[in-house]
């Protein structure tokens, strides 16, 4: 059997050492048409801002090491430019000498990944202005900043990359702008965990204008022009093109192969094509949203990697499938950790289905062991069944961990009340007795049955005429900053001073975090009052409305810090 894969990177190489362990005399030859096969894709910004130093370490494999190991032949620099199907004949470019040839196969593996997506804009091609997809994309990065000395940076384009890539221009010592047509950056958090991010990108000195629409880059005077439809242009000595990518398709396309959403590859759970011979994986196919059900194309190195061993098992007999994705991502900022996992409030808007969320604010560990750290959760469930559909954590610590266990949570298709019960280890150090996981489930066990109303943040601007808003801090966190219109009443003095509240009238309840407001609402609603509990409490409001900054340190439960 001779197997022909194109592309290497996740996809291409994993199902390439994967036939090799299931069948030693199989022909496999790799065709990659930049010249590394196997790379840190995710650690080419690392690599600019000075983290990675070795430029060998960006290499995973070379051809040498994969034919010493698997005997696997790989051909850099080979560019596939078209599938004959009926011969079964792949057409080589050989971009080292300009000569041509063709590769038979038996079967065929499509890895070619996905192409940086160029605004269709002026400049785009000028000195000075880059996208980063490969490894001589980062060299080329990297040279530049090196010979040119630049001062200044705008990057164009807020998702994984660009925020990167701002982080790392920023700890080169530039001064970098991020621009950003939409409201919000990274596409997979909720607008508001997004303020949480935009707040703390401001704070590291980072130029973030949102809803900026760019029209076009021209050079002058040394340094280019990024203009702009709503304001004055932007002037930086280096650009970063990072609006996304799309998938890299043409092979398939000219040979004819069913495709999907975004002009994806379309194949099924065995990563096959429409043409049985020829299997496709990673970032240029269209996937199943595990969640939802639904079509979706998530470019992701941890999905590419297991459909490459799917398409790879298949083709040497053994009926693997691929579930889905559920774009499970994290990404540093600085010192800030950025996490999601599942479906967002969009998506799931677009399923159709009835969802609630959480909010929750918690320390990465004990709060009174030393270093604890904040972070922010929210999770969303559906209503009734109590199904956990997806989560968003923002912090400076043990976030990776807790986005994880909520990962496996989704796909294993727990509910609120499985969060509640889940045995996660503990010690002062590492977590807390009830693991920020569990306490996530616990607040959606009382609003699954019913012991606690909530409403959100954004409501407050349609609440009704009579409601009363009522904040149950202590006097010294409310003198650090209140609503306007607030009724005060710690939530220790509540029971003596609950004649106070207006009778007859809703109530709406705040704390620091939301824990301290839920006690309260369960005192006066057992004493008939019409409660709701504000979700995430004052701080985050704070972020959300008022800009702050997200304080790294961790609180108790309370939302309080330990003296």
């Amino acid at each position: 059997m001779k197997v022909v894969i194109i592309g290497g990177v996740a996809g291409g190489a994993t199902a390439a050492a994967r036939l090799r362990r299931l069948d030693e005399n199989a022909e496999i030859i790799i065709l990659e048409r930049s010249g590394y096969v196997s790379y840190a894709n995710c650690g080419l910004p690392y690599y600019i801002g000075g983290e990675i130093t070795d430029r060998e370490a960006l290499t995973l494999q070379t051809p040498e090491s994969f034919f010493r190991r698997f005997r696997i032949d790989v051909h850099t620099r080979q560019e596939a430019v078209r599938i004959d199907r009926k011969e079964k004949r792949v057409l080589v470019h050989n971009l080292a000498d300009g000569t041509e040839y063709t590769e038979s196969y038996d079967k065929l593996i499509l890895s070619p990944g996905a192409r940086p997506l160029i605004p269709d804009i002026s400049g785009t091609d000028a000195p000075g202005v880059f996208h980063l997809r490969t490894v001589e994309d980062t060299f080329r990065i990297y040279d530049y900043i090196a010979q040119k000395q630049p001062k200044s940076a705008a990057v164009i384009g807020g998702g994984f990359i660009g925020l990167e890539m701002a982080e790392n221009l920023k700890s080169r010592g530039l001064d970098v702008t991020l621009l950003q047509r939409s409201g919000q950056v990274m596409p997979p958090l909720d607008a508001d965990m997004a303020s949480i991010v935009h707040n703390y990108m401001r704070a590291k000195g980072i130029d973030l204008r949102l809803r900026a629409s760019v029209t076009g880059i021209s050079a002058s005077e040394g340094s280019l022009n990024v203009r702009l439809a709503e304001s004055d242009p932007v002037s930086a000595e280096l650009v970063i093109l990072a609006v996304g990518v799309v998938p890299e398709n043409h092979l398939a396309k000219e040979a004819g192969l069913a495709l999907g959403m975004k002009g994806a590859i379309r194949t099924n759970s065995h990563m096959q094509t429409d043409d049985p011979d020829i299997y496709a994986v990673g970032d240029a196919v269209e996937v199943i949203h595990f969640v939802s059900g639904e079509h979706a194309v998530i470019s992701l190195a941890g999905p590419a990697n297991k459909q490459g061993r799917v398409a790879a098992d298949h083709i040497c007999g053994v009926p693997r499938h691929f579930k889905g994705s559920q774009g499970s991502s994290v990404l540093k900022l600085f010192d800030m950790t950025i996490a999601s996992t599942g479906l967002n409030e969009k998506s799931i808007r677009a399923a159709g289905m009835d969802f609630d969320s959480v909010i929750i604010g918690s320390a990465s560990h004990a709060a009174y062991y030393p270093e604890a750290a904040s972070m922010t959760i929210k999770v969303l469930f559906e209503k009734g069944t109590g199904k956990i559909l997806g989560a968003q954590i923002i912090g400076f610590g043990g976030v990776d961990k807790r986005i994880d266990v909520l990962a496996v949570a989704i796909r294993s298709g727990m509910t609120a009340w499985d969060l509640t019960e889940l045995d996660l280890a503990y010690a002062p150090p590492y977590s807390s007795a009830k693991d920020p996981v569990n306490m996530a489930g616990y607040v959606m066990e009382n609003l699954l049955e019913g012991r606690v109303k909530q409403v959100h943040w954004q409501a407050l601007e349609t609440l009704p005429e009579n409601a009363v808003v009522l904040d149950v801090r202590t006097p010294e966190e409310y003198a650090m900053g209140h609503l306007d219109c607030t009724l005060h009443i710690p939530v220790d003095e509540l029971r003596e001073r609950m004649g106070e509240i207006p009778a007859g009238r809703p109530v709406y309840l705040h704390c620091q975090s939301g824990l301290r407001s839920y006690l309260a609402c369960r005192i006066l609603s057992q004493k008939g009052f019409d409660c709701y509990n504000i979700a995430g409490g004052y701080a985050f409001y704070d972020n959300l409305v008022r800009g702050a900054s997200p304080d790294p340190e961790g609180t108790g439960p309370c939302g309080m810090k330990i003296k």
